[in-house]
């Protein structure tokens, strides 16, 4: 009795011992002393993060990767800008053809996801992001090399580099398939491959970097040594000039489509392009109030002023066809949204709500008119709109905001690089100035690719395998199989 007592008494009192030793072992050390200086750049970085302000000291910064709330939102920004594309265009594009060419235009948005992607790692986005040249980057960034969770400050103060890399991408993959609505139901899906794999490091690569990079030629923004000081927020230039100019170009050396003026052309489904139409508005709030770079003031009026743009657009373009041929049809609302959203990009950060709505009412008239009246006139085959929406409506957005940026909406306006031209009420002539540009490069750069892919691998399929259709000509596929058994 007495030896198990002896025997309790002493494992109670080992493991009393042991319990002390794991406390005093687990006792943390005492915390550095904070001092007025430390906490004074504590405070200095908050105000930054939450300002979307350049960090002051990025050597002794006490936040040492991005800020989560403005990285989050460029994530889910980069995630509509693709919805944009898969499966916005898709439909869009894809309803307005034919039954027997629906999987074609697919494919070649699809493709553009593939083969932009790969090019974009490889090399794209060193052409168009690093610095180099006022007309194009070098390749420092090449394969993703430095490209990691980090912000690259020159872009976006508090947003991983890679995750504005891959914002980006989405820019590069939708811009390509635009072109396609131009030339759908008549090219080859190996020349569609062809010739916007030339199209993006003639045109695009370097279109970006002048327009957006660091160093670029038409940054008027943040290039104090821009040649032409023009600004663009989210890419008029960049994205719908530059595809709805090219296409332009690409129809007309194309040729028209067999039966183009003989036989009925019309879209097999508005609902899908409807139903494309709602995805596309949806995911260009990543398009416009992503480039923001931040979740703060400047993407809130974006967001604002996109939403306005696009509702007013779809509104004026069915009342011009009301007035014009009696009826309002659902392909004239879909019209106008579209052109409201395209006519707006350039705009979007930069301008006020009231001019948003006289950019909607324009927006819905001039496309309509081009897409109309002057495609008549001219009598070119631009099979699905791409250049009465895109390139008139990027260059018509791009004229205006010449004419309606407010710096009372974005201060950068008056900035150093930027005050002496916007107060001096000459941005209108910078703005010409980039999109002659724009212009000039697209255009040229189209017609020596296209008579290029001609003689490699020809554009157009056979006359025999246009009318069978696309879809199976190229893929060995159908979009429907309505009633069979």
């Amino acid at each position: 009795m007495v030896s198990r007592l002896v025997a309790v008494v002493a494992l109670i009192a080992l493991t009393l011992c042991i319990t002390a030793g794991v406390s005093h072992a687990q006792e943390p050390a005492a915390a550095p002393a904070v001092t007025a200086a430390d906490l004074e750049k504590r405070v200095a970085d908050l105000e930054a993060y939450v300002n979307n302000g350049g960090r002051a000291d990025g050597a002794t910064s006490k936040v040492a990767g991005p800020g989560p709330g403005h990285n989050a939102w460029i994530m889910v920004c980069a995630a509509l800008v693709l919805f944009m594309t898969l499966p916005g265009l898709s439909l869009f594009y894809g309803g307005l053809v034919r039954q027997k060419n629906v999987l074609s235009v697919m494919a070649q948005c699809l493709g553009m996801a593939g083969m932009v992607a790969l090019l974009w790692w490889a090399f794209g986005y060193s052409m168009a992001f690093s610095s180099g040249s006022p007309f194009v980057g070098d390749f420092k960034f090449a394969m993703f090399a430095g490209v990691d969770s980090m912000p690259n400050t020159d872009y976006m103060a508090w947003v991983s580099h890679n995750m504005f890399a891959t914002f980006q991408m989405m820019f590069a993959i939708i811009t390509p398939a635009l072109i396609v609505g131009a030339i759908a139901e008549r090219m080859k899906y190996s020349a569609v491959l062809l010739f916007l794999f030339g199209w993006m490091l003639l045109v695009y690569f370097p279109l970006a970097h002048m327009v957006w990079g660091v160093d670029g030629l038409m940054n008027g923004l943040w290039n104090a040594g821009a040649g032409i000081k023009a600004i663009d927020f989210a890419g008029g230039t960049v994205v719908h000039m530059s595809s709805g100019w090219s296409a332009l170009v690409l129809c007309l050396i194309l040729g028209k489509r067999k039966g183009f003026g003989t036989e009925n052309l019309a879209p097999h489904s508005l609902v899908a392009t409807m139903t494309g139409t709602g995805m596309l508005w949806v995911g260009w709030y990543g398009f416009n109030a992503g480039s923001a770079g931040a979740a703060d003031g400047i993407a809130s009026q974006a967001f604002v002023t996109t939403t306005l743009a696009a509702a007013i657009g779809g509104a004026a373009w069915p009342a011009a066809e009301w007035i014009s041929r009696g009826k309002p049809t659902v392909l004239g609302f879909c019209s106008g949204v579209v052109g409201g959203l395209v006519v707006i990009t350039p705009c979007a950060g930069f301008v006020s709500t009231t001019s948003a709505v006289i950019i909607g009412v324009l927006a819905g008239v001039v496309p309509y008119f081009a897409c109309t009246k002057l495609k008549n006139a001219l009598g070119y085959d631009d099979a699905l709109d791409t250049f009465g929406i895109h390139g008139v409506g990027g260059t018509l957005g791009a004229l205006l905001l010449g004419f309606f940026a407010d710096p009372a909406i974005n201060p950068n306006l008056v900035g150093d690089n930027m005050k002496a031209v916007v107060e001096g009420g000459t941005l209108w002539l910078e703005q010409l100035k980039a999109m002659g540009f724009t212009i000039v490069l697209s255009c040229l750069a189209t017609a020596v690719l296209a008579y290029v892919v001609k003689a490699v691998v020809g554009l157009r399929p056979s006359v025999e395998d246009e009318e069978t259709g696309l879809d199976l000509s190229d893929h060995g596929e159908k979009g429907y199989h309505l009633g069979e058994a």
